[in-house]
């Protein structure tokens, strides 16, 4: 089956997603898991061999802009290598940076390096996507056509830490996206992860603003909502779109885990591409 992954992250020890040792601590307790880094040649043949093209996330980085600047070339450069299963890249940029920000978004993105979208994490910084701090990225991202990512739901970031490491699940509730997609009808929004447990907010969201679409990284379909699950075979069989989080997640458990929920082959072939592909269509490149 092919897989078009609208949100993973990277395997290669520079790229990883969780790189201080605080995160990696992290990781161990709310993932109980350990990094097992690839190079960037083994990653990009994995992808070939599970027959996926992805979309991928450098995570939030709380680092200088011009660390980010290097850590994008970096990005920018693997895909072009691996151009035929990297679709592109999802680059997280503190609003804080202001036009600075907008203008290193818009260095990668004239780098066409296949496609750059903006992701805003919500929690990741504390920021809610409505926040007016987003809006110079929202207009540059109308004006050239460039997707934003707005993360919702429930984040592993911080969990399990006294006052949750001091994240804000608050940042990622879908209300954000609901203000953004209204104040900016002609933004091209992707909703990402299951919105728990606000699920049926974004449900109601994605049914009433055509410039949403959903992405579903980060969970199994098992553990999904039972809303979610009926949904994805009716109402928004054309909305909903795959994504991973490899390396944390991997396709071979999650193509079983979506085959094995009952839905119909029509409707598995919409998640797993061609949504995706009517998605890539309609951007302006």
């Amino acid at each position: 089956m092919r897989i078009i992954d609208l949100h993973s992250h990277w395997g290669t020890k520079r790229g990883y997603p969780f790189q201080t040792p605080e995160e990696l601590a992290q990781q161990r307790r709310v993932f109980r898991s350990d990094p097992s880094y690839v190079t960037e040649t083994e990653m990009v043949a994995y992808f070939r061999s599970m027959q996926v093209q992805a979309m991928l996330d450098l995570g939030v980085r709380p680092i200088p802009l011009e660390e980010l600047r290097v850590l994008h070339d970096y990005a920018l450069d693997v895909q072009r290598q691996g151009a035929d299963v990297v679709l592109g890249n999802w680059l997280h940029i503190d609003p804080r940076t202001a036009a600075a920000g907008v203008d290193e978004l818009e260095r990668c993105v004239s780098a066409k390096a296949g496609l750059v979208g903006l992701a805003v994490a919500g929690a990741g910084f504390n920021i809610p996507a409505s926040d007016p701090a987003y809006d110079a990225f929202y207009r540059y991202c109308i004006d050239t056509g460039t997707p934003v990512l707005l993360m919702v739901g429930y984040t592993g970031l911080g969990a399990t830490l006294p006052g949750g490491g001091g994240v804000l699940l608050e940042c990622s509730h879908p209300r954000y996206v609901d203000q953004v997609a209204a104040r900016y009808p002609e933004l091209t929004i992707v909703a990402s992860r299951p919105a728990w447990p606000w699920q049926t907010e974004m449900i109601a969201i994605l049914l009433h603003k055509s410039n949403v679409w959903y992405e579903l990284h980060g969970w199994s379909p098992k553990y999904f909502t039972p809303d979610l699950k009926v949904e994805i075979g009716k109402r928004l069989q054309d909305r909903v779109m795959f994504g991973a989080d490899y390396p944390l997640l991997r396709y071979e458990r999650l193509i079983a885990d979506w085959k094995a929920e009952g839905y119909t082959a029509e409707v598995l072939e919409k998640v797993f591409y061609r949504n995706a592909e009517a998605f890539l269509s309609g951007l302006r490149r």
